[in-house]
């Protein structure tokens, strides 16, 4: 074998970092490790909010979770609260986590279907403990007996992403990550193969590497600028194209969730920290002008705003492929989702494991990068058919950009999965994906999207006392919720930064 010498990160913020970080934990000294930036140029800043795998990665790292959410100014999340988005006055929630706790063959949810359609009028959304929790400012970690409800929730974080990736920064530099910092100017790649063999400094350092990892955002300098890789544009069916952020003053309590309202063009984010508060308008700049959307976007804050808005322009989609030759895009350089359901972080997260389990030498066989991509689109096309589903299944009409969305006709892996769903409740899924039934269900239903019946199967299991057991899961799952300690408090005797 000819193993991998060295390997240059080509860009900083989350996605370069995150990199170098993982790279380093995974190969130690015995690769030479380098990373370029420039202070001079920003980094988006998105992915303030992030869902349970994020856990993962950094006890992959070794990270200690309070050590890391002191350094981060980091908070809690168990979900996501979408208000405005099925109907005006409409709000549901997105637990991480199940709702309730099965207690027959036949999923929970037929059960409740079966006893809303008698007449009780009990929410989807009280069997789920990480709602409940939510919804008295509660939080503290699930328990791991399986046995108990207050296992069937889960969480992640919401956290400064520039602290973040300084906190990964001063990680990786002491295993050994070199930072150069500057400019890339220009790219050199081999004459016969087409491989890049080095970058050039706007200060003439040259710095050669066998495997090259692009995280220089958007423009995608080495795998769109230099290799072509070709993008997928998903406007379409995803119309929003611009966002404005701007953080603001904390508001009391500190909320363990996200909160997603739909406006006018689009939607505004909500992200609560330990020191400020996150906000951000997500629009079609086809229907919204950008002077109008930070004039909204800084009516609408919690508290008093910390910075004047800052605008951001995106196309989403995704690379044809990420990996060309013996360049790998990670990050926005790979392609853009929109934040609407915090993957932005963990789609690098996805986009590096992937990487080391197919880490190649320097023989670079192209079956790897064929089955990096191949992957990749899966995991994207699914994502992006998920969040298609947030904006298609819509009965507001009082805008433009809605009644554009409703009328466009979803791909078709998406309706298939919707017309399961309308006939019989059905769950169904193409395979292995990030979003699982539990999130499917709540915005199905959060949004309106009825089914005409249920599974056969509740007809023939009439000894199942569904009502009292459903009775019982909404009563210790609220005492479950009440029992545990605030948000704020929690926070403050475990993780708050100093």
């Amino acid at each position: 074998m000819n193993p991998i010498r060295s390997i240059l990160i080509a860009g900083g913020g989350s996605a370069g970092w995150m990199a170098a970080a993982a790279l380093a934990s995974a190969l130690g000294t015995s690769t030479q490790i380098m990373l370029v930036e420039s202070e001079e140029i920003g980094t988006v800043g998105v992915g303030e909010a992030t869902i349970p795998p994020i856990k993962l990665f950094n006890a992959m790292l070794g990270i200690a979770e309070a050590d890391f959410v002191r350094a981060t100014q980091g908070t809690f999340k168990l979900g996501i609260e979408f208000v405005d988005w099925g109907s005006l006055g409409n709000r549901y929630f997105h637990p991480f986590g199940s709702f309730g706790a099965d207690f027959d063959r036949v999923p929970l949810h037929h059960w409740w279907l079966r006893e809303r359609g008698r007449g009780d009028p009990t929410p989807l959304w009280d069997y789920s403990l990480a709602w409940r929790m939510a919804v008295h400012n509660r939080f503290s970690p699930p328990s791991s007996d399986r046995r108990m409800v207050q296992s069937t929730f889960d969480y992640a974080y919401h956290f400064d992403a520039g602290l973040y990736a300084a906190y990964l920064r001063r990680y990786a530099e002491a295993r050994g990550v070199a930072r150069h910092e500057g400019k890339v100017g220009t790219v050199t790649q081999n004459g016969e193969t087409g491989f890049v063999e080095s970058v050039t400094l706007e200060d003439g350092r040259v710095l050669s590497a066998d495997l090259f990892i692009d995280c220089s955002g958007f423009r995608g300098l080495l795998v769109e600028g230099a290799l072509k890789a070709g993008y997928q544009d998903w406007t379409r069916w995803l119309p929003c194209d611009r966002a404005m952020a701007m953080p603001c003053e904390n508001a009391a309590p500190l909320t363990p969730f996200t909160r997603s309202t739909a406006r006018e063009a689009g939607w505004q984010w909500r992200i609560p920290l330990q020191h400020r508060t996150g906000n951000g308008y997500v629009y079609s700049s086809a229907h919204l002008s950008d002077d109008d959307a930070a004039r909204l976007l800084a009516s609408r804050l919690d508290g008093k705003a910390l910075a004047d808005p800052r605008p951001l322009r995106f196309t989403t989609g995704r690379r044809t492929r990420a990996w060309v030759k013996n360049v790998v895009a990670i990050g926005l350089a790979a392609g853009f989702m929109e934040p609407l359901e915090s993957t932005s972080i963990h789609l690098i997260q996805s986009g590096l494991m992937r990487l080391l389990g197919l880490f190649p030498d320097r023989a670079f066989d192209p079956l790897l990068a064929d089955e990096f991509n191949r992957v990749t689109a899966q995991e994207w096309e699914r994502i992006r058919d998920f969040l298609i589903l947030h904006y298609h299944a819509t009965g507001r009409t009082d805008s433009a950009l809605w009644r554009d969305c409703a009328a466009t006709a979803p791909p078709d892996s998406l309706a298939t999965r919707m017309a399961h769903f309308r006939r019989d409740a059905r769950l169904v899924s193409p395979g292995e994906e990030l979003f699982l039934n539990v999130s499917w269900l709540a915005v199905y239903i959060g949004q309106h999207v009825e089914p005409a019946g249920w599974d056969p199967l509740v007809h023939a299991r009439g000894h199942v006392d569904a009502k009292a057991r459903l009775a019982g899961l909404r009563r210790v799952t609220e005492e479950a919720a009440r029992a545990m300690p605030t948000h704020e408090a929690f926070i403050a005797a475990n993780c708050a930064a100093g």
